[in-house]
Formats: structure tokens, C-alpha cells, sequence
């Protein structure tokens, strides 16, 4: 079990992005740091209005994005586009080669999650898909996913049958306990939480457990809205 703060991220800072990533990214390489399961990015980007990611190019990567605040703009080399706000799930299958586009067409500054896992097959056909979830239940809700398990209540399929992506919103001092699994990485998001044997997760702070049971985790004062996947 390790608890990743924060603050002890490697940090893209430019005038138009901030971006915090989980795992060696970029100019930033740690060789201790690369990857946790088959996640190979988490990053944690503030994107300024007007600005973004210019077209550039992905191969065989699942890539899944989920807006905390703000939209954000796609656009990709299939002649496919989709605007991501908070409450829908995007994911784009790199497959055997595509290139996109991430842009912030509005007024104010768009704060997401991007995630990039591994495939289980190689050079599939390159796809893109978003859905809205229901966040409202206080539970985990599996918004992209491989495992058979949630087969029948995914928003949306994942290509890698060995890893799932589930959020909960949850309200001040509720409650759910995390699946066990082989692999858990547990993000904050937003706010606050206390994972069980682990203490106080704040805002950004991340957990990777291995191998460590079902922990029950339970939302500060103000709520949190935590991101779970689990791989196997």
C-alpha cells in the first residue's frame, strides 16, 4: 500500500496548462515511476480558455477522459468530434494509429483527468466513444470497462479485459467499500476522503494498494468524487 501526494507529482506548468502526472511522463522519467497495472498515465491537467492540444498523433492506447470542471473539445483524424463536460466519460482506442485534437473553445478553464491504459490486443481499429453517467447513487458506477463483471453496466467497453475504470460522488461522510482486486489505484478527485488503514486522502492525493482486501473509504466532511480502477 502507498499513498501518493499531491504535491510530490511531476508538474507541465506553461501559460495556457498546468498538468500534474502520476507517472514518468514526458520530459519527466523516473524508472520506478513508469506505470501501476496496465495504467501508463493519470495526469491532471488545468487547461486555460481558448487553448489546448494541438492535432497529434496516438497508437494502442486506450485513453479515457473525465472533465471535473469545463468542456473540452475533441476532434480526431475519423472525422470524429465530441465536447466532454462533468457527468460524461470519454474514451478513444488509439488502435493501429490516430490523430486528435483537445481544446478549450470556451471562456473559462477546463480541469480533467486523462488516463491511458494499456490494450489487450494491438492495432485494433481506432474508435471514440463518450456516454453520460449517473453519478447521483452514491456508489461506484463503472463508466468504462473491460471486466466481465460489469459487461452489462458499463457506459462505456474498454478494450483491456483486465481493467476497469468506476467514479462515486459521494456526500459529506458516505461511504463505499473498493472492490479487491490484484490492482487498485485510487485518485481523488475532488475533496476528501479516509481510506481505511491508509488514513486521509485530500484533493489530487492518490492510493496504489496491491494485493490488499476489500477497504471501506468514507468522504470528508465536504464530499469527494473519487476515481477507482481496479486490474487483475
Amino acid at each position: 500500500m502507498e499513498i501518493r501526494r499531491a504535491a510530490e507529482r511531476f508538474v507541465t506548468s506553461e501559460d495556457w496548462l498546468e498538468s500534474r502526472h502520476s507517472f514518468s511522463f514526458g520530459q519527466y522519467y523516473d524508472p520506478a515511476n513508469v506505470g501501476f497495472g496496465f495504467l501508463v498515465a493519470h495526469n491532471d491537467d488545468v487547461v486555460a480558455p481558448g487553448t489546448g492540444f494541438d492535432t497529434h498523433p496516438h497508437q494502442d492506447l486506450e485513453i479515457v477522459t473525465w472533465v471535473l470542471r469545463g468542456a473540452l473539445a475533441h476532434r480526431d483524424s475519423l472525422g470524429r468530434s465530441g465536447v466532454v463536460h462533468p457527468g460524461l466519460v470519454q474514451r478513444m482506442t488509439a488502435g493501429s494509429g490516430i490523430q486528435h485534437s483537445e481544446w478549450n473553445d470556451t471562456a473559462d478553464p477546463v480541469h480533467y483527468v486523462q488516463m491511458w491504459v494499456r490494450p489487450d490486443q494491438f492495432d485494433l481499429t481506432p474508435s471514440y466513444a463518450q456516454a453520460a453517467v449517473d453519478l447521483n447513487t452514491g456508489e461506484l458506477i463503472p463508466v468504462t470497462s473491460g471486466l466481465p463483471k460489469h459487461a452489462s453496466g458499463t457506459a462505456i467497453p474498454l478494450h483491456q479485459q483486465s481493467a476497469g475504470l468506476s467514479v462515486a460522488r459521494l456526500a459529506g461522510s458516505q461511504s463505499v467499500v473498493l472492490p479487491e482486486a490484484p490492482y487498485l489505484h485510487v485518485f481523488v478527485a475532488d475533496g476528501s476522503a479516509d481510506l481505511e488503514g491508509m488514513g486521509q486522502l485530500g484533493t489530487a492525493d492518490a492510493a496504489r494498494l496491491t494485493d490488499s482486501g476489500q477497504r471501506r473509504l468514507t468522504a470528508g466532511p465536504g464530499g469527494a468524487e473519487v476515481l477507482v480502477w481496479e486490474m487483475y
